[in-house]
Order: C-alpha cells, then structure tokens, then sequence
C-alpha cells in the first residue's frame, strides 16, 4: 500500500511562522540575546531584528554577542546556518530553532560537528498573523554555536570549583584513581 506524505515535511509556502513564546522565554532567560537575526516587525521576539528587507543573511551577527535565530524553514535554510556557523567563528553566540531534518545536507554541513544539539520532545505548534496556531508536521531542534563553548564550558569556575585549586598551568591536579575502576564501571551488567 502507498502512502502519501504530506508535502509541509519538505517544504513551507509561508516563512513566517512564530517562535512560540513560552520556548523563546525559556531560551532568552538563559542566553539573554540581543538580536533576532531572521524577523520582521510582526514576528520578531527582541527589539533589535534584521528584517527581510535588512537581509540579515547579508548583515554581521557577531557585534551583536547574543544571536536568536528561527530561519525560513525552506530551502533557504542551508544558507541560514551556514551563515550562524560562520557568524559564531568570529565570536558570537547563535541559538537557532530548526526543524530536526538530520538526513539533510544543510544538517551535515552546517550543524553535525559544529554545534551543541537538544532535540524536542512531542511537536511544537507555531502560529502566524491571521492563522490560528498549528503543530508542526516534523520534529524540532534547539541548535547552539559559540566560539570555543566547549572550552568556555570546561572553566574551573563555571564547574564550582574555585581557581584557587588550579596548578601553575591553570590546570586542576589530577586525582589518582585505583587502575581499573573505570573499566568495571563500564561492564557492569554486561555479564
């Protein structure tokens, strides 16, 4: 038997669907952003947005620091976070919501190995001006990139330790552990 599949898995007639609030509020808390880097007056959630007509795909994301971004779901998209990769290279934070597409090309080239990925549970529902708001045919993804965040995560600091406990090589001492505890910690139950 043949199945249809519905043809808003692959591609969106309207760019403009909203950020829901709650998911915005909840990110925006934690990475306080200063920009909305693909918006327009209707759907923007930040006072500062780069517009269609702004072409934010054109602009410098990086002096701005805090970077929100929902892109055009469509073909678009690969464009998009190329651009959010490039942007975080030279130093900012770039936070984006994106359908989890990972058997695309844009997810390889532009997401797999260069950016912190959490995966949504259950399907987000958007909503636009004049629509009611609607569920998402497709999973979504909350995709990080930073410059660097892997280290900037690994501080001492940012752990709870102190910097006091840090060698001369800005390094914590390492503790002795008995040989092989990690090993046994590995099989256990595997028997």
């Amino acid at each position: 038997m043949r199945r249809m599949v519905h043809s808003a898995l692959y591609t969106s007639r309207a760019e403009d669907w909203e950020t829901p609030q709650a998911l915005f509020d909840a990110l925006h808390h934690v990475f306080a952003f200063a920009l909305d880097a693909c918006a327009h007056a209707g759907n923007s959630k930040l006072e500062r947005f780069f517009s269609p007509d702004e072409d934010g795909l054109s602009q410098d994301w990086a002096s701005h620091g805090r970077i929100w971004l929902n892109p055009p779901y469509g073909r678009a998209i690969g464009q998009w976070m190329a651009k959010a990769h490039a942007e975080s290279q030279k130093g900012c934070l770039v936070v984006a919501l994106v359908p989890a597409r990972t058997d695309t090309r844009w997810w390889h080239q532009s997401v797999t190995g260069k950016a912190s990925v959490t995966f949504l549970r259950g399907r987000l529902s958007f909503s636009r001006a004049g629509a009611p708001a609607a569920a998402a045919p497709f999973p979504s993804a909350i995709v990080v990139y930073g410059p660097r965040l892997d280290a900037l995560l690994d501080r001492p600091h940012l752990r709870g330790r102190t910097p006091a406990r840090l060698n001369a090589a800005g390094a914590e001492p390492r503790v002795a552990r008995r040989p092989g505890r990690a090993l046994r910690r590995g099989l256990r139950g595997r028997a």
